[in-house]
């Protein structure tokens, strides 16, 4: 495989990871004040707020799949 194909194969895998955990982490920051504010009024909200937190972690494993992907097609 010539370098500049496997430069852009590295990159286009970097790119998917990267994307995704900036949006992971944006997501994360505005649901994990929320759902912290929700708790200290109603410790009850613990559980929805736990999950609510992890949900947005998915994004990141999506990344991941895809940039596993793209190695995995262009070899």
């Amino acid at each position: 495989m010539a370098g500049i194909e496997t430069a852009l194969i590295g990159l286009s895998a970097a790119v998917a990871i990267g994307a995704s955990a900036i949006a992971t982490a944006l997501a994360e920051k505005s649901i994990a004040t929320a759902a912290i504010g929700a708790m200290a009024e109603k410790e009850e909200l613990f559980g929805k707020g736990l999950i609510l937190t992890v949900i947005p972690e998915t994004i990141i494993i999506f990344g991941l799949v895809v940039a596993i992907m793209i190695i995995g097609l262009a070899g």
